[in-house]
C-alpha cells in the first residue's frame, strides 16, 4: 500500500494549492473562496522514488451547523482515519485562530501522526511566523508556502521518512481501468450513483443544486474488476452560471469527460429529458466518449411515467441510438449491475481492434448489397478501409469519388461496420479519404 498523506485545516489555508503542488497538477479548483473544496480529492505524489497518495479535504469546522459543512467535517474525520499522516495546515499571516485550536483537539484525540506546516510563511521571518503555532502542542510547525513551493520538500521527506518504504510502486496500473466520467445536470443524483457504486458514503450528496464543485476520482472495484470513477460538478446552461468557481466547475467537468473512456449521463426521470441534458450529451458526443445514459429515481415512477420516459429518451435524445438506456435508482441501488455491465460493453466497444481485412470485407460486403448513388457519370468507389484510432473507433476508408457520398449513405455504412463489430455504446467515426489520380500530375511531379 502506498503511503496516505491526508491534507486538513480550516477554509481556505491553501489545502487545495499544496495539493496540486504535490501531485504536479491542477485537479484541485483553487479560488480565493473559502469551502470550495467539499468532497476527498485523491491524487499521487512523488518524492524521489518514494510515491505516496495525497488526500485533499474540505475546509475543517467541527463546529459548523449548516448541514452541508457538517457533512465537509465528516468526509475530513473519514479521511483522517485511513492517513498514515496528516498535514495539518495553518495560516501565517492570519496567526493562531481559535479554530485551529479545535481542529489540532480533534486531531490529538484521533491518535494520528500529524505534521503542522504553517502556510504562506513566504517572505516572512520563519521563526516568528511558526512561534505562536508551538501552543498547538503538535510538535514542529513547519513555515511552508503551497503557492511558492517553500519548505514542502523538506517537510515531505521528513513524513516519508518516517514511514517503511515500499519496495516498489503499489497498486495497480490505472491506466489499464476503465475511467468512467458521471455527468449530468445538478441535483440528477450523481453523487448518489457515485455512491452507490462505491458502496459507501462517499461522496457529499444534498437536495441543495450545486453541491458538489470538483470532479473527484476515486478507485473502486465492482464484481472484482477496477475502475476510476470520476464525479462531477452539475452542468447548468450558460446563461444561469455566475460565480467564478462554478465557471471553474464546468470547466473541470468538461475536462472530466475529455479524460473518460465511459461517461454515464445521469438524467433525473421526475424532470424528464431538458434541453440541457440534450445539451450535455451533446458535449459527451463532441468529445467521441463512450456512453451510458441512467435514468435515475425511477423507483418513483408510474408505469405509465415510466413508458412515457422510455418515448421521451428515444425522441430527445435519438443522436444517442448507439448507447444503452437503463432505469435506475441510485437511492435505492436498482439497475445497477445491468448499468456496469453495459459500461463494460462500451469500454470494450471503444477500443475494439478491427483487423484491416476483415473491416474492408465489410465495407465491400455493404457495396455489393447496396451500391453507392451516382454522381453525373461515375459512381464513387471503395477500394479498402482500416482502423484509425480508439476511444472512439475511427475508420478510415480509402478510394474515389467519396467526396459525393450523401449523408444516408455513410450513416448506412457507419451501420454495417456498427452491426458487424458489435460497437454498442460507443460513436463511431468514418473518414473518407480520395485516393489521388495516377495521371495527374502532382505539384511535387510537376517540379522534378
Amino acid at each position: 500500500m502506498l503511503p496516505t498523506i491526508v491534507l486538513v485545516g480550516r477554509p481556505n489555508v491553501g489545502k487545495s494549492t499544496l495539493f496540486n503542488r504535490l501531485t504536479r497538477s491542477r485537479s484541485a479548483i483553487v479560488a480565493d473562496t473559502p469551502g470550495v473544496t467539499r468532497d476527498r480529492h485523491y491524487g499521487r505524489g512523488r518524492m524521489g522514488d518514494r510515491p505516496f497518495l495525497v488526500v485533499d479535504t474540505g475546509g475543517f469546522e467541527p463546529a459548523a451547523t449548516e448541514a452541508i459543512v457538517l457533512a465537509m467535517a465528516r468526509q475530513t474525520l473519514l479521511a483522517v482515519t485511513e492517513a498514515d499522516a496528516v498535514v495539518f495546515l495553518v495560516d501565517a499571516r492570519e496567526g493562531l485562530n481559535p479554530q485551529d485550536q479545535v481542529v489540532a483537539q480533534r486531531l490529538r484525540a484521533s491518535g494520528s501522526r500529524v505534521w503542522l506546516a504553517v502556510n504562506k510563511a513566504e517572505g516572512l521571518d520563519r521563526a516568528i511566523a511558526a512561534a505562536e503555532f508551538h501552543e498547538l502542542g503538535l510538535g514542529r510547525p513547519w513555515p511552508i508556502s503551497s503557492a511558492h513551493g517553500d519548505g514542502i520538500g523538506v517537510l515531505i521527506e521528513d513524513i516519508l521518512g518516517a514511514m517503511p518504504a515500499e519496495p516498489q510502486d503499489a497498486g495497480e496500473d490505472t491506466d489499464k481501468q476503465p475511467r468512467i466520467a458521471v455527468v449530468g445536470r445538478p441535483n440528477a443524483g450523481k453523487s448518489t450513483l457515485a455512491n452507490a457504486l462505491l458502496g459507501q458514503e462517499r461522496l457529499i450528496t444534498s437536495p441543495v443544486p450545486g453541491t458538489t464543485r470538483d470532479s473527484i476520482t476515486v478507485e473502486f472495484q465492482h464484481r472484482g474488476r477496477a475502475y476510476r470513477l470520476i464525479d462531477t460538478a452539475g452542468l447548468r446552461r450558460r446563461a444561469r452560471i455566475s460565480e467564478a468557481v462554478e465557471k471553474f466547475s464546468v470547466i473541470r467537468a468538461l475536462q472530466s469527460i475529455e479524460e473518460a473512456n465511459v461517461a454515464i449521463l445521469v438524467i433525473d426521470a421526475m424532470e424528464g429529458v431538458s434541453d440541457q441534458d440534450a445539451n450535455i450529451a451533446g458535449y459527451v458526443l463532441e468529445a467521441g466518449r463512450a456512453t451510458v445514459v441512467a435514468a435515475n429515481k425511477c423507483d418513483l415512477l408510474t408505469a405509465s411515467a415510466r413508458a412515457r420516459l422510455k418515448a421521451e429518451l428515444q425522441r430527445r435524445l435519438h443522436f444517442l441510438d448507439f448507447a444503452r438506456f437503463h432505469f435506475i435508482s441510485a437511492q435505492a441501488a436498482q439497475g445497477l449491475d445491468d448499468l456496469m455491465r453495459s459500461v463494460d460493453e462500451a469500454y470494450r466497444a471503444a477500443f475494439l481492434k478491427m483487423p484491416t481485412p476483415r473491416l474492408t470485407r465489410v465495407v465491400r460486403d455493404a457495396i455489393a448489397a447496396n451500391p453507392p448513388p451516382r454522381k453525373g457519370l461515375t459512381r464513387p468507389r471503395l477500394r479498402y478501409a482500416h482502423q484509425g484510432g480508439s476511444n472512439p473507433p475511427i475508420v478510415v476508408a480509402h478510394g474515389s469519388g467519396v467526396g459525393n457520398l450523401p449523408q444516408s449513405y455513410r450513416r448506412y455504412l457507419e451501420g454495417r461496420v456498427r452491426a458487424a463489430f458489435k460497437l454498442h455504446g460507443t460513436p463511431l467515426r468514418i473518414e473518407y479519404r480520395q485516393a489521388e489520380n495516377p495521371y495527374v500530375p502532382s505539384p511535387q511531379r510537376a517540379r522534378r
